[in-house]
């Protein structure tokens, strides 16, 4: 690998911002950016690495021989990008859900409209298989984003499960480690806990999602590594069938007041003109194109990079 610049290490921060704005939504992989903007196989390798024989390394060779076997410089400007979004987004994010679902939702759906573009390029060869498969996970993602959220009492074992399951979907390009995490009961807990700078939770969560991390990413890498076809046209249908969560027109089925706020307990996607109130049609299609564009461009700019 090609020693990289101080430039280059403030891309991949500003990569780990889209990431971390992403994974701040429920219904958005960050994993998704991560692949899109051309670091995700690097992301799942270098994660893999994180293990008592790089530690070995360590005390046999010193700390520099780790910190390049671990590709520690791509991995910490990743995290202080991811890191920084999460901490300086999170309020906007979720005012903007809250204010404005329709646009935001249409930008994000136009977004990862085309990553599923993206994705389905990479597949190199398609087969039998690699179509069964592309289906099996489009509808395994469906059927997730159908699931109705839970409410639960943030005990501090059950932080530690959500956080270890909420990172294995985190990195799974579509699906949603906040979905996940919304699935679970702990989505407003945790954005509660991000506001109110609650350490105890916030570490507990982090605990779990490095167990998870560590755990999952060796999996990703062998299926990478023995099965990468396969593997894409699994993502791909992750990613198709995730379209449905982030779908702008939803018509609320169940909600309850929770301390004077409206949670919405069950939904289902509608057209424009059967949702109930101003479509707002105009900026949705605006924004959705705006988002799809986007990831145009970051493939071309990518492409450019790779020639």
């Amino acid at each position: 690998m090609a020693v990289r610049t101080l430039r280059d290490h403030f891309i991949i921060s500003l990569k780990g911002v889209a990431m971390g704005a992403a994974d701040v939504v429920p219904g958005v992989s960050g994993g998704t950016i991560a692949f899109i903007s051309g670091i995700y196989e690097e992301l799942i390798d270098s994660i893999s690495k994180v293990n008592l024989n790089t530690l070995k390394l360590w005390k046999k060779e010193g700390f520099s021989s780790m910190w390049k076997e671990l590709n520690g410089n791509f991995l910490i400007s990743l995290v202080i990008g991811i890191g920084l979004s999460i901490i300086t987004l999170a309020k906007l994010i979720r005012h903007l859900l809250e204010t404005q679902p329709i646009l935001i939702w249409s930008f994000f759906f136009g977004l990862v409209l085309a990553s599923i573009i993206y994705v389905a390029r990479q597949i190199t060869r398609w087969n039998l298989g690699a179509i069964i498969l592309l289906i099996a996970g489009a509808l395994a993602a469906y059927f997730i984003t159908t699931l109705t959220p839970q409410t639960t009492n943030a005990s501090y074992p059950y932080v530690f499960f959500s956080g270890a399951l909420a990172i294995c979907a985190m990195i799974l390009p579509g699906i949603s480690g906040s979905f996940i995490l919304l699935l679970l009961g702990m989505y407003k807990p945790v954005l509660d806990a991000i506001h109110d700078k609650n350490l105890g939770l916030l570490a507990t969560l982090m605990l779990g999602a490095v167990v998870g991390l560590l755990s999952f990413s060796r999996l990703l890498k062998w299926l990478f590594d023995h099965y990468e076809n396969l593997t894409l046209a699994v993502l791909t249908g992750f990613i198709i069938g995730s379209l449905n969560k982030i779908w702008p027109w939803k018509e609320i089925l169940e909600s309850e007041m929770i301390n004077g706020k409206l949670k919405i307990l069950e939904e289902k996607s509608v057209l424009p003109s059967s949702y109930k109130g101003d479509p707002q049609l105009v900026w949705a299609l605006l924004l959705a194109a705006a988002g799809f564009l986007f990831i145009i461009l970051l493939e071309r700019l990518a492409l450019k990079k790779n020639k």
